[in-house]
């Protein structure tokens, strides 16, 4: 079972029910996916038997595990700061080197996935992921009762992420997480191998090679005729940014054989 995640609105939480005299309160340990009683203290606080002690600084914007006797922020440094972020929703964002992967202004990310994994209606089809991160696209097909989905993730940081996060799916019958760059992956899958296609990838100026030509003739390839692909494009102001990529993505789509229209923060596209 997974261990206690706390956040600074947990924290404080359970610190002012110690300090207003009561013996339990309760509160979710997992990011809101659950509720459960914690009994409080001057020294600290008991869940499930185990003592944990008060943090002596507990940040916003970050969230904490037990792990080695300590509470340790959910992030790691190997090439880039990848760390796991609260949101006001309850499932949390990530971010790598403080740029945000998920929207969270105005909907939960997890909502936000439910909506688009809805747009290329799951039920019964094979699904290639091509940006795992935190795996909620995935978990939204498996809900919609795809037959399979095949995710690809490159950075072992964010796989770990995954691990400790309670809203992320678990390996399971129908859902395959590969570690490795989708750039390089998709040759290996045969021609017209998968239903539906969920392209959610890190922003144009980190990762180009995914909005390539090239590369969307490989989507266009594994993908059967009449498929849908869903293209998260976020929306940069073309103003600041210099560039209109949700136009230029729909471009390149259709080059490579989509019928693509503009859909929210992204293009919807179908396979002619």
């Amino acid at each position: 079972m997974m261990g206690p995640l706390l956040t600074s609105k947990v924290h404080k939480t359970l610190r002012a029910a110690a300090q207003a005299g009561a013996s339990t309160v309760e509160c979710s340990l997992d990011l809101d996916r659950s509720t459960t009683t914690v009994e409080v203290g001057a020294a600290g606080w008991i869940w499930q038997g185990q003592c944990f002690p008060w943090l002596e600084t507990c940040r916003d914007r970050t969230i904490y595990h037990w792990a080695g006797g300590i509470f340790q922020p959910v992030a790691r440094f190997t090439k880039s700061l990848i760390k796991l972020v609260p949101t006001q929703w309850g499932p949390p964002t990530f971010e790598i080197d403080g740029i945000k992967m998920l929207p969270t202004a105005q909907v939960s990310p997890y909502a936000d996935a439910e909506r688009k994994v809805g747009l290329i209606q799951p039920r019964g089809k094979v699904i290639l992921d091509t940006c795992g991160g935190l795996g909620y696209f995935a978990a939204w097909c498996l809900l919609g009762q795809a037959r399979q989905v095949l995710s690809y993730e490159k950075n072992p940081d964010v796989i770990w992420l995954r691990s400790l996060n309670p809203w992320s799916p678990g390996i399971r019958n129908g859902l395959t997480l590969t570690e490795g760059d989708i750039a390089d992956q998709i040759a290996m899958l045969p021609g017209a191998s998968v239903d539906a296609i969920l392209h959610d990838p890190p922003r144009f100026g980190i990762a180009g090679e995914l909005y390539s030509q090239v590369f969307y003739d490989q989507l266009a390839r594994v993908l059967k005729r009449k498929g849908k692909l869903f293209h998260y494009t976020g929306t940069p102001n073309k103003l600041t940014s210099g560039r209109d990529v949700p136009n230029e993505v729909a471009k390149r789509l259709r080059h490579a054989g989509f019928v693509a229209e503009f859909n929210g923060d992204g293009v919807l596209a179908v396979k002619r």
